[in-house]
């Protein structure tokens, strides 16, 4: 038997180099064992870490959001709506003052179009009093309310909950520029204060010494100085502070306000930037914001929302600019400037940046033997439309006019517009006629779609139209004033002190 002869091998065949040969692979064995376990454990407290950011995220009711949504796919870039709450509830209240039981508000918002290279990023900052047309919304009871001019902040207040509605602050950004909204991200005082103490506070430049009366005016006297003048560091309670206050600085205007917001998110970025967009560095922020963040169920988890941050890693911060929605005063509130902001809206939806880029990622064309896809008729049967020519090109209205006529659309009159400087064609609507608008709006390849309180349907034919319901849309370029007003995120954190 193989087991006898082996016993009978003599001992000076069992060789010192025998032996040796044999340890090395119980040495192999045990370091393989031990590595599987270290890999065994390293993944039970990843999952554990994971398991427990996920606890710590809220997400919102997507039932809220609008069945009548503007499509997706149209760019491979992705549109994120990011709220700063100004909810009291949840302990906010020992940051930012005020009563617990308050409603919460949207004091802040700004939609951040990254585009489909995923080398480039522009936020657009929406002020708080910008008269807009908040589409219906989902109420608390499950009911719905009906669109309704207000002011844009307001949407967020809809249902007059403690937590806000979210929803109906994305369903209104999306009536508004024609974009989707890909997710919503809400962070409060807490979670704004714990983001800037992880990364170790936020550069910040001051033109003047400021004091507690210049973030509550209704002080009697000017009370402790809170900032120095010139260049430094906030974190926590003095970050929130710094971002709030308003009147004592600059023109006092929200507009102001807005332009130190935006500088203030530029100035976190290049800090999150410099310590390392890598996992390790993540988990940490990421577990300062899980703890206030709301998000849309798109970003419900700790992986979708880490690997959401990774994925921004190859934007360069001086290719992540902010602007602020082409606006206008009216009376005290902020009125929409157009076409400015459809061709902002146009231009982001085509991914091409403010210097004008194009940023879509997308090889060029080369020549096909495949046909062209042949047009979907527009039935315009009982819609009726007023024109309007909003270029200097003689006769365009009328040239629109007799297209639409002839696929059945009923034309009221045509007209010039107020503005000849129309880059894109526009169609404003009221808001019991976005539907049929809709309809309009396929004759008009690229065209931009505007609510306008008390409209019926009008067409302000722009410098894309080229005749032909067919025609395809002109490369589209952003207003020379939000490209002059853009701040980049590499900027100097001292540049434009006076902020408005």
């Amino acid at each position: 038997m193989t087991t006898s002869t082996s016993r009978a091998v003599p001992p000076r065949h069992r060789s010192a180099a025998g032996t040796r040969r044999r340890k090395p692979v119980r040495r192999g064995r045990l370091a393989l064992a031990i590595i599987l376990s270290l890999l065994l454990l390293a993944a039970a407290g990843a999952g554990w870490v994971y398991l427990k950011l996920d606890s710590d995220i809220n997400t919102f009711d997507a039932g809220g959001l609008s069945d009548n949504r503007p499509a997706a796919g149209s760019s491979k870039g992705e549109n994120v709506l990011v709220i700063g709450s100004d909810a009291r509830n949840d302990g906010n209240a020992a940051l930012g003052g005020g009563d617990v039981n308050d409603i919460g508000r949207s004091d802040t918002a700004f939609l951040l179009h990254i585009y489909a290279d995923h080398k480039n990023a522009v936020a657009v900052s929406i002020p708080r009093d910008t008269l807009v047309t908040i589409p219906p919304c989902k109420l608390p009871d499950g009911k719905w309310t009906t669109a309704q001019p207000d002011m844009f902040n307001a949407a967020y207040s809809v249902g007059e909950t403690r937590t806000g509605n979210p929803a109906c602050t994305q369903n209104t950004v999306e009536s508004i520029t024609g974009l989707r909204v890909d997710h919503t991200v809400v962070v409060d005082f807490k979670g704004f204060a714990a983001l800037t103490d992880v990364v170790g506070g936020v550069k910040v430049c001051l033109p003047q010494n400021l004091y507690e009366r210049d973030l509550n005016p209704h002080l009697d006297s000017r009370g402790k100085l809170l900032f120095d003048k010139g260049e430094q560091k906030v974190s926590g309670q003095k970050a929130l502070d710094y971002v709030r206050i308003r009147h004592g600085i600059g023109d006092g205007s929200d507009i102001g306000r807005i332009k130190r917001q935006q500088a203030f998110v530029a100035s976190l970025l290049k800090e999150v930037k410099d310590n390392g967009l890598s996992p390790t560095k993540l988990l940490p922020l990421a577990d300062a914001a899980t703890k206030s963040l709301t998000v849309d169920p798109g970003l419900g988890s700790a992986q979708k929302l880490i690997s959401f941050a990774m994925s921004l890693k190859d934007i360069d911060l001086h290719n992540t600019k902010f602007v602020t929605i082409p606006w206008r005063y009216q009376g005290s509130r902020v009125a929409i400037v157009e076409p400015d902001a459809s061709d902002l809206w146009a231009a982001l939806k085509a991914d091409r940046t403010l210097d004008g880029k194009d940023a879509s990622g997308k090889k060029k064309a080369t020549p096909s033997a495949r046909p062209a896809a042949i047009p979907t008729p527009v039935s315009g049967e009982g819609i009726a439309v007023t024109v309007y020519n909003g270029t200097t090109v003689t006769g365009l209205a009328a040239k629109a006019a007799a297209e639409l006529t002839a696929e059945g659309f009923t034309v009221t009159g045509t007209a010039t517009a107020r503005s000849q400087d129309h880059a894109t064609t526009v169609i404003e609507y009221g808001p019991d006629h976005k539907t049929q608008a809709q309809t309009v709006a396929r004759a008009f390849p690229g065209a931009a779609m505007q609510p306008v309180p008390g409209a019926d349907i009008n067409v302000v034919v722009g410098q894309s139209y080229k005749g032909g319901a067919t025609a395809a849309p002109q490369p589209t370029s952003v207003p020379k004033d939000v490209v002059e007003g853009a701040r980049s995120a590499d900027d100097n954190p001292c540049s434009n002190l006076t902020y408005g």
